[in-house]
């Protein structure tokens, strides 16, 4: 990953300033000409009939039901004939099609592998595939993030609400282009730093000391942010201890079961991942510690799986949106994975262990959210929408699947506005070419967007960046 140097980010994100707004309309959401193109109605307001509903709160899917948007809001939600239609009302029979909350990701980057920044062609891609809400979990370049999120609060840009990060803090050996602590103060310099620009999270990376992330942790509580992590060198178990507000990628991250690992340092071997007894008592102990103390999990299935030969193929639509080099890498890649393909077999375990991780935590109660983690040919909204067959095949039923994606996105970025479908929240809903519970690979057929009751059109947006996911 090629991240700037602290002191040129924070350099130029003085000189760039941050954006001003001008523009407003109906919905809460402001709109420009700059937009225009991608809005198929703006209708204020709208009655949706004989639509399949899966809300985000964990219940069932309904069928027959009227959803009415009314100035960007859920005015109504219920059965056919029981929810009264407004005089006005556009009417739009949903017969046929699947109603979801747009999906909240909790690990979206603005970023690739080799790509600093993937700006505003990675946030319609995200948008196109029905990710309304994205938060960031790290930051290569993080005045630029906050740039592009004020450009698409303003208006002047498509793309979902983007909950921008700081920059990333590791330590001794990590990335050396991340944030790798020198002092006490020079911490809380920089949370202070970036949180009076706006800035509501920080991550910790794989190297991180112990001693540092309690300090992090402190000083963006004091400010009113929250800290998530990939962890190594700190176990789960001390993590939550210290208060860490999230953990990402779940059971692939876990050093608390490595042999011979050194206490604060990013050592030991990872068979754990191949022996450890997912439904005993000593993994069922670490998930009950995160759970009393509040720590959330990230789901980001569709990454680990992209690495894993035997699963690593691009579809068609994801081979249209890449840039030329992107595309060379992948295939390169291919060719390598195409010779050992043995080792996919290890992964493949993998990938059942981790998923089954992620289940036990979430029936014991655990908040468990999800995120694509862009990289290799897992693209940004692409990879949401994989998470969500992953998390199908992982053995999540669709409700489940859809309120980790959406609720519980929701609930991990304190948005209680966002997140369900419900009365009196925010319109940001998906509308999906036939039944999502009966074919879980239909959450691909994004037919609509509704972001703030503002309608958006999905393959205008996927025609704007073909070929150049990656640049």
């Amino acid at each position: 990953m090629k991240i700037l140097p602290l002191f040129f980010i924070l350099a130029v994100f003085s000189a760039c300033g941050q954006p001003t707004s001008d523009t407003s309309g109906p919905g809460e959401v402001k709109q420009a000409s700059a937009v225009r193109p991608y809005f198929g109605v703006e209708e204020p307001l709208l009655a949706f009939v004989h639509a399949t509903v899966i809300d985000g709160t964990g219940r069932g899917l309904a069928k027959g039901q009227t959803v009415v948007v009314r100035a960007g809001r859920f005015s109504a939600v219920g059965p056919d004939g029981e929810v009264e239609i407004p005089q006005g009302a556009k009417l739009i029979d949903a017969g046929g099609k699947t109603l979801i909350p747009g999906i909240v990701g909790v690990h979206n980057h603005l970023h690739m592998p080799g790509q600093p920044f993937t700006g505003e062609e990675a946030a319609k891609l995200y948008l196109a595939s029905g990710v309304t809400t994205i938060q960031t979990c790290g930051a290569a370049v993080p005045y630029l993030e906050m740039k592009l999120a004020g450009r698409i609060s303003d208006g002047l840009a498509a793309g979902p609400d983007v909950v921008a990060s700081g920059p990333y803090f590791t330590g001794p050996g990590g990335n050396p282009q991340m944030v790798i602590p020198q002092s006490e103060a020079a911490i809380r310099d920089t949370i202070r730093y970036w949180t009076e620009r706006g800035v509501e999270w920080f991550k910790v990376y794989r190297h991180i000391r112990p001693e540092d992330l309690a300090i992090i942790i402190d000083e963006a509580h004091r400010r009113n942010a929250r800290v998530t992590g990939h962890l190594c060198s700190v176990t789960f178990a001390q993590a939550a201890r210290i208060g860490i507000d999230g953990i990402e990628h779940g059971l692939n991250s876990a050093s608390d079961f490595r042999n011979n690992k050194t206490g604060g340092l990013c050592d030991g071997s990872r068979e754990y991942i191949d022996s450890l007894d997912i439904s005993g008592e000593e993994v069922g102990r670490l998930l009950q510690l995160l759970i009393d103390e509040g720590v959330f999990l990230a789901s980001t299935l569709s990454i680990y799986e992209s690495g894993i030969p035997t699963r690593a193929y691009a579809d068609e639509r994801t081979l249209q949106a890449m840039a030329p080099a992107l595309k060379a890498d992948y295939e390169e890649r291919r060719a390598r994975y195409d010779e050992t393909m043995e080792t996919g077999a290890v992964r493949e375990r993998r990938l059942k262990r981790i998923m089954a991780f992620e289940r036990r935590f979430f029936q014991m109660g655990g908040t468990l959210a999800a995120g694509a983690d862009p990289g290799r040919h897992n693209l940004p909204g692409y990879g949401d929408q994989r998470n969500y067959e992953l998390l199908i095949e992982a053995g999540f039923i669709p409700a489940e699947a859809v309120k980790i994606m959406t609720g519980n996105g929701a609930r991990v970025l304190g948005k209680p506005d966002i997140g369900t479908i419900e009365a009196g929240k925010r319109a940001d809903f998906v509308v999906l070419e036939g039944n999502l519970a009966q074919k879980p690979s239909c959450i691909r057929n994004v037919v609509q967007v509704f972001k703030a009751g503002y309608r958006y059109d999905p393959v205008a947006l996927i025609r704007e960046v073909e070929g150049k996911i990656g640049e």
